[in-house]
């Protein structure tokens, strides 16, 4: 039965530099990299030395945690270089493209006939693939736990964060891979699998609207409606011991390609926007896997230095493009102007083209007005106080104020009775957001949740 919720607390930013709806083809040239530090809460032993040949889907690197669990090649080539970091953990691989189409194959099955394979069968393809690791286990948003059975699974198909793709768009002549991925996740639990979307878009004659065998759900609000947690929230929450998994749209296209094809997929839609961005760029674009970053952000960049933001501005992190390529979980990048100006009077200055969300400056009374969003925090740190004005950017059924102290505390059990299993870092960006004393509360939360899990419940 499908549900439509409202969700009245948040906040939208009027943001300058907002992409457009064409899809583009981008091919890379130079050489394709896995990079294993992706997946933090992983360790790695590669399983190629450089020399070695490998194929479209070839293992490169194996898991020491998950049994059977291989990072593959996304393309068929030579390794070019094994990289380590820190206590020689492995950090990148670095393939060169051979131009040949050698590639290993899995197995395959129609739009219908994967609802007849069980589940061991599809999670050992999914492990084996590596694409196991697009299906996040909560609490803790780890890799999937293929053991374990989940209550329920989520599929996130909104985007109400700042220049996110379209999960519409995303599926421009997908159809199949969306129905076999929905269709394979039916078999990996006793639940439901709940696909959400944002109420907007609801009436639209598309493959999302019209999923079979899948609870479709509507979200409208302001973000964060979007978010994986709020869905969870409302729809099936989670207390000690539920497990519960969750991915996005763009993860099940990529698991079902695999599962109709056979073949490891390659190639991903990104969606490149923001100020920095040329505005006949701003947009979807359909890339390599591992292709380094540079070649796709550097000819779309507007002039001067910008900040390049994998994921949204809000949750996302600053990456250095040169030293970067196309990860896994890539859905897009936000380019902004790095701004170093200081602005005369700050916050008193009566200005109509600088925003706040307490409305403390005239521009905010301006409807439909987009605003230039930099780099800069417009202030320093400052010492945490209780303020109570955090709560109406979290749509989840808590107190930011207690929890956030009680993290930093360090009183776990506290954090965990006033709801910290529900929740991932991403749901208190907005906060931060808002803070007038600068406090980061996703790391915060993030390295409570660590410590809880390290610990156990």
């Amino acid at each position: 039965m499908s549900a439509e919720i409202t969700i009245k607390k948040g906040l939208d930013l009027p943001m300058l530099g907002a992409p457009g709806t064409e899809v583009r083809q981008l091919t890379a040239t130079g050489t394709r990299s896995v990079f294993p530090i992706e997946f933090a809460k992983e360790k790695f032993k590669a399983a190629v030395k450089e020399g070695d040949t490998v194929s479209r889907g070839g293992i490169v690197a194996t898991s020491k945690r998950i049994e059977g669990f291989s990072l593959r090649s996304p393309v068929a080539g030579k390794i070019k270089e094994v990289r380590l970091g820190d206590r020689r953990a492995l950090t990148e691989i670095v393939i060169e493209p051979s131009g040949k189409d050698d590639k290993e194959t899995f197995p395959s099955y129609t739009v219908d006939g994967i609802l007849k394979v069980g589940k061991e069968e599809i999670l050992k393809v999914l492990v084996e693939s590596g694409l196991i690791a697009l299906i996040r286990q909560r609490p803790f948003s780890r890799i999937a736990d293929p053991s374990s059975t989940p209550k329920s699974i989520f599929v996130n198909g909104m985007a109400s964060a700042p220049f996110r793709p379209d999960a519409h768009g995303l599926i421009q002549d997908k159809a199949d891979d969306l129905q076999v991925g929905l269709n394979a996740l039916t078999q990996l639990t006793d639940g439901p699998v709940h696909l959400n979307l944002a109420a907007s878009a609801k009436g639209k004659k598309d493959a999302l609207n019209q999923a079979a065998n899948v609870q479709v759900n509507y979200f409208a609000g302001p973000h964060p409606s979007g978010n994986t947690s709020t869905h969870i929230h409302y729809l099936d929450p989670i207390v000690p011991e539920d497990v519960v998994w969750t991915l996005r749209v763009s993860d099940v296209l990529r698991i079902g390609e695999l599962l109709r094809t056979g073949i490891y997929p390659n190639r991903q839609r990104i969606m490149i926007a923001g100020e920095g961005v040329k505005e006949e760029f701003r947009g979807l674009f359909e890339v390599d896997t591992g292709a380094s970053l540079s070649d796709i952000v550097n000819p779309v960049a507007e002039e001067g230095q910008q900040r390049v933001i994998r994921g949204d501005v809000l949750n996302g992190q600053t990456t250095d493009a040169a030293a970067s390529a196309i990860y896994l979980y890539d859905q897009g990048f936000v380019l902004l102007p790095e701004d170093t100006e200081r602005i005369l009077l700050g916050w008193y200055a009566p200005t109509k083209e600088q925003y706040s969300a307490h409305k403390v400056v005239p521009s905010n009374w301006l409807k439909n007005k987009l605003f230039h969003f930099g780099t800069s925090t417009r202030g320093s740190k400052r010492a945490m106080v209780l303020t109570g004005i955090y709560d109406p950017y979290t749509s989840l059924d808590l107190m930011v104020d207690p929890l956030s102290r009680a993290c930093i505390a360090g009183e776990a059990e506290d954090a965990i009775a006033m709801g910290i299993l529900e929740t991932d870092p991403e749901d208190f960006a907005l906060c931060t957001f808002v803070c007038p004393s600068k406090t980061d509360f996703g790391s915060i939360i993030a390295k409570t949740l660590a410590e809880i899990e390290e610990e156990g419940i």
